[in-house]
């Protein structure tokens, strides 16, 4: 494996790091300086977003939206953070009668975060929830990519959902969303962009599916950065239906989260410990509910970070499992390298010395 690791200066402390030019400030004095990169860091976003006629900062002056971490106020004709979510006559609405999104239709098992613990992937609940007692060839997943994300991560590996919220389409209805789930569907996956600014729409559909159709499961794949009442009505379509929700736990600190993602990921942190708790009330189904990913972004999400996530997702359950991605260079970090064998190697252990059973790294090819 390839694990030269380039190096540049980092604007703040004078330092040789691992710095993407997009931040142009290293991990540590994210850390320890904020204040001093919280300039660099705006600016960062500001050229991230403005590209796509998105809103450079969560709008503060109109009519309040509770959807999400980002409390936007949005003024008439304005839209919020997420870009999709309007003030209209001193109310705050969808853009659109249905949802921005694309969907298509992926061979079981397929590529997902929770392949390796999943129906899918493995065929556990088989007796309720699978279609086979192995893995299920022969089916397919409902894959729903929504065109909106209330994040502005600058490492992001799906970042083109943007051209949808700029150009408000394709919209589809819950109604015809819903009904391309055939015989041969044994799961839909809501995710993006994020289910987050257009999760009505996500749990409408799911709803349908389910009064339809006794054996589909309902699957999310979320910053987990919605409101609680929302997250709620998620665990309960999962849950039922044996599906799962995936919560990608981008980073531990709330100063890198902000610095990467442009936003706060205490209500991220708080909906999981939610989900684990509710996940514990409802009792052991055979089939995991809860599942966690972290993207290793070389020099800001990596061993460290990885450790304190995984002693957070221990500290709730051990046997939730944990998914660490490898990065590939994307959007506005072209500039760093892929994540090294060696760094995949140290955070995979330092998740299961945290204390967790089951971890893996689900995209290994992309190791360089």
């Amino acid at each position: 494996m390839n694990e030269r690791r380039e190096t540049s200066t980092c604007s703040v402390c004078g330092r040789e790091r691992l710095v993407s030019a997009a931040l142009g400030v290293c991990r540590q004095c994210i850390l320890d300086n904020y204040p001093a990169v919280e300039p660099a860091i705006l600016k960062a976003h500001e050229r991230a977003r403005s590209e796509f006629k998105l809103p450079l900062r969560p709008p503060s002056d109109g009519a309040q939206c509770a959807q999400c971490v980002n409390m936007c106020k949005v003024g008439d004709g304005e839209v919020g953070y997420c870009g999709i979510r309007r003030g209209d006559d001193g109310n705050v609405i969808r853009s659109t009668r249905g949802a921005v999104l694309q969907w298509h239709y992926d061979k079981l098992p397929t590529n997902c975060v929770a392949e390796f613990v999943c129906p899918a992937g493995t065929g556990c609940g088989s007796r309720k929830y699978s279609r086979s007692n192995g893995a299920e060839h022969g089916y397919k997943n409902l894959a729903v990519f929504y065109g909106a994300c209330n994040f502005s991560c600058l490492f992001c590996q799906n970042w083109h959902f943007r051209r949808l919220t700029k150009a408000k389409s394709p919209v589809v209805s819950s109604n015809r969303l819903a009904a391309k789930v055939d015989r041969k569907t044994a799961c839909v996956c809501f995710f993006g962009g994020d289910p987050a600014p257009q999760v009505e729409h996500a749990i409408e559909t799911s709803e349908i599916v389910m009064e339809k159709n006794d054996k589909v499961r309902i699957c999310f794949e979320t910053n987990g950065s919605m409101n609680r009442r929302y997250l709620s009505k998620m665990a309960d379509l999962s849950y039922d239906s044996g599906g799962c929700i995936k919560f990608d736990l981008k980073t531990w600190n709330v100063r890198m989260n902000r610095a990467l993602c442009g936003t706060d990921n205490r209500w991220t942190l708080n909906n999981f410990r939610w989900l684990a708790d509710y996940s514990a009330r409802r009792g052991d189904r055979g089939v995991p509910f809860l599942v966690a990913s972290t993207l290793l972004v070389p020099g800001y999400i990596e061993e460290e970070e990885v450790a304190e996530l995984a002693g957070f997702i221990a500290s709730l359950d051990e046997n939730i499992p944990y998914s660490l991605l490898a990065f590939s260079p994307a959007f506005q970090m072209t500039d760093l390298p892929k994540t090294s064998e060696a760094e995949a190697r140290a955070c995979l252990e330092a998740a299961k010395a945290a204390g967790l059973e089951r971890v893996r790294l689900g995209n290994a090819h992309l190791v360089g």
